[in-house]
């Protein structure tokens, strides 16, 4: 564009990281690797450091977490290689507290004087982490970057940040942990994906935090080219509930005939009469009142909502169904991932659909059976078809299940 700086009338400017403020090719860009006071493999003098994995202990980590976070140490304590920035996969199933898992490897690296990163996609994950960092390191200069954060120049050990905070630094991290790699905005984003690169020291190392990795990162760990663990099991120890596949016209025919899938109704009075918060995931934002009507004339008497990235009651929503004052709510994808409701059934709509990939399915799958008290749960997925993207979910599911009965991490079969 036209730029009054330098007086050209097609000087190029950087829209992909406009909000940071804008780049332009004229413009004066500064970036400098930052060097730690010590050096890599010593630590400040006079401090005792405990042996790799030693620390486990004080977190409170289940069989499953200790194995997998003892594995991440293991990695973290080999001598770089020389190519660049080590990678490794937990690979832990939704409920299973990956949160907790990387507290040792944060110790791990604070206790040798350097420096970490925790990204997220979302900021409200980050404001939910924020207290959490602060009370298991009370001791560490915490900095946690979003969009408004008044903590941008803030020079700390640790940082927490939002994704597209991470165009602010180059190398400045010896570990850099990416949560939620499969999630938006990451996913697919090339520039965060450079910027995550950017941020970790030559001879740094990556821990990626996923319940469904994309599938390169599938593929890598499954031909032994990407290290990683397992978490295979929640912390109650009940294995994931097994998606069960029910065939049913899609939604958009269901309203458009008035008519609610005799199918669908017995599978929800089932979930309704346990008691359980149901949960309707729908492909489209534009469906769901017309939907919601529908359910309402076919289970009179029960509260039912719906809510999307739209609904600017959605937070207010979440919290009724949370507390039970809402029974049903019918949602999109944006409710997939970060909310944990207990006691809840899941119910997948036109399921076949091509929004629905295996690990958007995994996801929403993974919001039954998180609750102690109500460890099994129902999952079900509704369709005129069956895809491969169900079957790989469903197979998916089962293989976590087997893993963890094969490494006795689920509790012993009831005699009764």
């Amino acid at each position: 564009m036209p730029c009054a700086a330098c007086g050209l009338a097609a000087c190029a400017y950087c829209e992909a990281c406009l909000a940071l403020g804008r780049s332009r090719a004229c413009a004066l860009l500064l970036r400098s690797a930052v060097h730690g006071a010590v050096p890599r493999g010593e630590a400040p003098r006079g401090t005792a450091l405990a042996p790799t994995g030693g620390g486990l202990a004080r977190w409170g980590l289940s069989a499953a977490q200790s194995a997998a976070a003892a594995a991440a140490l293991a990695f973290l304590a080999r001598p770089p290689a020389g190519d660049g920035p080590g990678r490794f996969l937990l690979w832990a199933v939704t409920g299973a507290g990956k949160t907790e898992m990387i507290f040792p490897l944060l110790q791990h690296t604070l206790d040798r004087g350097r420096r970490a990163l925790v990204a997220t996609p979302r900021r409200d994950v980050v404001l939910e982490l924020a207290p959490r960092l602060a009370k298991a390191f009370p001791d560490t200069s915490i900095a946690t970057l979003y969009g408004g954060s008044d903590e941008r120049w803030k020079d700390a050990q640790l940082t927490l940040a939002t994704t597209h905070q991470l165009m602010r630094f180059y190398q400045g991290f010896d570990l850099v942990i990416i949560d939620e790699l499969d999630a938006f905005p990451y996913h697919n984003d090339p520039m965060l994906a450079h910027a995550a690169a950017s941020s970790c020291k030559p001879d740094g190392n990556f821990v990626y935090l996923s319940a469904t990795p994309p599938a390169r990162l599938q593929r890598e760990a499954a031909r032994g080219k990407l290290n990683h663990a397992k978490v295979p099991v929640r912390f109650h120890r009940h294995p994931l509930p097994v998606p069960r596949l029910v065939k049913m016209v899609t939604v958009a025919e269901c309203i458009k005939k008035r008519n609610f899938p005799s199918a669908l109704r017995t599978n929800i009075q089932i979930s309704l009469k346990r008691d359980a918060q149901v949960f309707v995931f729908v492909t489209r934002i534009a469906q769901i009142e017309a939907f919601v009507n529908l359910m309402r004339r076919t289970f009179p008497g029960i509260h039912i909502e719906g809510t999307s990235s739209q609904d600017p009651d959605r937070a207010s929503k979440v919290t009724a169904f949370r507390e039970r004052k809402i029974r049903l709510l019918v949602t999109t994808t944006i409710l997939e991932r970060g909310v944990t409701i207990p006691r809840s059934d899941v119910f997948i709509l036109d399921a076949d659909n091509s929004l629905f990939d295996e690990a958007s399915l995994v996801q929403m799958a993974g919001r039954a059976g998180r609750s102690m008290d109500d460890p099994a749960g129902r999952v079900v997925f509704a369709s005129s078809n069956r895809t491969r993207s169900q079957v790989k979910a469903v197979a998916q599911i089962r293989k976590m299940n087997t893993i963890a009965r094969r490494k006795g991490y689920l509790h012993p079969p009831s005699k009764t």
